[in-house]
C-alpha cells in the first residue's frame, strides 16, 4: 500500500495543469479576500467560493488523468487489486487536497477578516474546499473524464441553482454549492445551518467518491 500512495503521489506531483490549478485558486482567493475585506462583496457567496472551482481542478486532474493513453492499464499493472489501488490513490488525493486547501485558502481568509479572522471560519473554509474537490474528484472516477465533473459542477450554481430556487428551495439548498456555502457561512439565512452543510457536503463527497471507487473496480480499464 504505501509503494501505491508513493506512486500516486509523484503522478500528482508531475501533473502541471494540477500545480498551475492551485496556485490559480491562491491568487484568486488572496484578490478576493483583500478586494471584499470591509465590503459588501464578501457577502456574495457565489463569488467569494469561486476560486474554490479552480481549485477542484486539480483532484478532478487527478483522476482524469488516469484515462489517458492508457495510464490506468499502467497503474493497474503496479497494483493488480483496484480496491488497494484506488484505496491508495482516494488517500493521497484527499491528504494532498488538505494540505493545498490549507494554503489556497488561509492568506485570502486573513487578507479580509484581518484581527477578526479565527480558526473556526478558517477551518469552515478549508473543509470546504477540500469536499468540493473530493466530490469532483470521485465524478471524474466515474466519468473517466475531466471535463464532465467540471461542467457538472460548475452549471449547477451558475445555471441550475437560480432557476431551482424559487421552485424547490429545499432541494437546492441540499446541493454541494449551496451546501458549501452553508458549510463556510455564505449562504442565505434560510439555508442549512453550518453544522448540516458540513454534513450535506461530506455526504456528497462520500457518494462521489464510492461511486468513483465502484466503477472502477467493476468495469474494464
Amino acid at each position: 500500500m504505501t509503494g501505491i500512495a508513493a506512486a500516486e503521489l509523484t503522478k500528482i506531483r508531475t501533473l502541471p495543469a494540477a500545480g498551475a490549478a492551485v496556485l490559480a485558486a491562491l491568487l484568486a482567493n488572496a484578490l478576493l479576500g483583500w478586494f471584499a475585506a470591509g465590503t459588501p462583496t464578501a457577502r456574495i457567496g457565489t463569488l467569494m467560493l469561486a476560486p474554490a472551482y479552480l481549485f477542484l481542478a486539480a483532484p478532478v486532474l487527478a483522476a482524469g488523468s488516469e484515462h489517458r493513453a492508457g495510464q490506468l492499464r499502467i497503474s493497474l499493472l503496479a497494483a493488480p487489486s483496484r480496491h488497494r489501488w484506488f484505496g491508495a490513490k482516494s488517500l493521497v488525493v484527499t491528504v494532498v487536497s488538505a494540505v493545498a486547501a490549507v494554503v489556497v485558502v488561509l492568506p485570502g481568509y486573513v487578507l479580509q477578516h484581518g484581527a477578526a479572522s479565527t480558526v473556526t471560519g478558517a477551518a469552515a473554509r478549508v473543509l470546504g474546499y477540500l469536499l468540493l474537490g473530493l466530490i469532483g474528484f470521485g465524478l471524474a472516477a466515474a466519468a473517466r473524464s475531466v471535463v464532465t465533473p467540471l461542467v457538472v459542477l460548475v452549471t449547477l450554481p451558475v445555471l441550475l441553482s437560480p432557476i431551482l430556487r424559487g421552485l424547490l428551495p429545499g432541494v437546492v439548498r441540499l446541493l454541494p454549492h449551496e451546501a458549501t456555502l452553508s458549510l463556510v457561512g455564505l449562504a442565505a439565512p434560510a439555508a442549512l445551518t453550518g453544522p448540516a452543510g458540513l454534513a450535506v457536503s461530506a455526504g456528497w463527497a462520500v457518494l462521489a467518491v464510492g461511486a468513483g471507487w465502484l466503477t472502477t473496480a467493476v468495469r474494464d480499464s
